[in-house]
């Protein structure tokens, strides 16, 4: 029965095309009339109604352009058109020409790019990602990794299609990524530059992923060490002096935490040069997967073999010792990373959830237990509820009432 405080919807909202009808409706509703589970319908109504214009918007950028090289006399077409384009809308010089290069991408590299945006099944910011993250390849190959997630990518967040992308454009030519590997990382620095608030920042620029784990995960353990004792400093601002007192000797030591690599087995061995992904960072190339888990060094290494067909873990271990906490150790190589959709948290800096609280009589088992970064750890108990379903995701409900899950498969 209808709820005669709120306004209808249509039952089929969250499946209409963006187009003249989803318009129409979209432009009588009033959405604080709207109940709360349907107010996350019409945002996501209206999401696809923004994709569909902006996709619009590029294609007359790009039929300005073929107006302009129509009359062009004086060779500089795409100048002009970011020019004209910029003073119709009000756009900045740089502006007007980054939009129009990307429109121009869009309809000569990426058509497919274009017509996710225009139908409503991907918004303006995937688009950009997937141009970036594809921009070093030829066209030709370019395409073939957009066929192979454009289909998944309205179900990622950016965080997690730059991934997925990363580790298709490392398939793709893993001779390319490792030379664009070596020049970035021969070209590393530390660079210092001071703040408009009088303070300073100091950034390790090309950095070897590995490299960066193992300092972060050591910089994150020591930080938590000193959250005790009445320490009033947040987290960050803990990590921030661990930072400064390390590289000063000032007092901070010992050796760095635990850091996961996940390798396929037969870039393990040799034979293969598929991706390995390095828990916190995502893909590296397979010369770095193979050295990270040959690597004996301070700190600790963990690794999981995985299958390449199913990318399922078959075999793990740690270069150094066994940890300690075997539960703890095997929901982190099930679970990976914190279970809240979209989130890439490693599972190693996670709290363990009780899925039925344990004040409710809740075990501490494997099965029961998930991993969950702090945060979302806090909102999980802010009414949402999740269960494993199979293939290893996790299904959430929300405190509005919606479904979720974390691969993104709707339910």
């Amino acid at each position: 029965m209808f709820d005669t405080r709120y306004e209808p919807v249509p039952r089929d909202l969250d499946r209409m095309k963006p187009g003249i009808e989803l318009a129409a409706f979209l432009a009588t509703i009033d959405v604080d009339r709207v109940s709360p589970h349907n107010r996350i319908t019409v945002l996501r109504a209206h999401q696809r109604m923004r994709s569909h214009y902006d996709a619009h918007l590029y294609r007359d950028m790009t039929a300005v352009l073929d107006a302009i090289d129509e009359s062009d006399t004086f060779g500089s077409v795409h100048d002009d058109a970011a020019a004209e384009i910029g003073s119709a809308l009000g756009w900045t010089r740089r502006a007007s020409d980054v939009e129009l290069h990307f429109a121009i991408q869009l309809r000569n590299r990426l058509p497919r790019v274009w017509q996710a945006i225009a139908s409503g099944v991907i918004d303006r910011r995937r688009a950009k990602l997937i141009n970036d993250g594809t921009i070093h390849l030829p066209d030709a190959a370019a395409r073939k990794v957009v066929e192979e997630i454009i289909d998944a990518a309205p179900r990622l967040t950016t965080g997690q299609l730059r991934a997925r992308l990363e580790k298709l454009c490392i398939e793709a030519d893993p001779a390319d990524a490792k030379e664009r590997y070596d020049y970035s990382v021969e070209n590393r620095a530390l660079v210092a530059e001071p703040t408009g608030d009088g303070t300073a920042n100091l950034l390790g620029l090309n950095l070897p992923p590995h490299g960066v784990a193992a300092a972060t995960r050591r910089v994150n353990r020591l930080a938590r060490e000193l959250g005790g004792g009445g320490d009033r400093r947040t987290m960050d601002q803990r990590r921030a002096d661990v930072f400064i007192d390390l590289l000063t000797g000032s007092r901070h030591g010992g050796a760095g935490g635990a850091v996961e690599i996940q390798i396929p087995l037969d870039t393990l061995t040799g034979t293969g040069e598929a991706p390995g992904e390095l828990n916190g960072y995502g893909p590296v190339v397979a010369d770095i997967a193979r050295q990270v888990a040959k690597q004996q060094r301070d700190g600790q290494w963990q690794w999981v073999v995985t299958d390449p067909e199913t990318e399922q873990p078959i075999a793990t271990g740690t270069t150094r010792r066994r940890p300690g906490a075997a539960m703890r150790r095997m929901i982190e190589v099930r679970d990976r990373t914190c279970i809240f959709p979209g989130c890439r948290m490693p599972a190693t800096n996670c709290d363990l959830d009780h899925r039925v609280p344990w004040a409710q009589g809740g075990k501490t088992r494997a099965c029961d237990l998930a991993a969950l970064c702090r945060h979302h750890h806090i909102i999980r108990h802010h009414g949402w509820s999740h269960r494993p379903i199979p293939g290893g995701d996790y299904r959430w409900k929300s405190r509005l009432g919606h479904t979720y899950t974390t691969s993104g498969v709707p339910p």
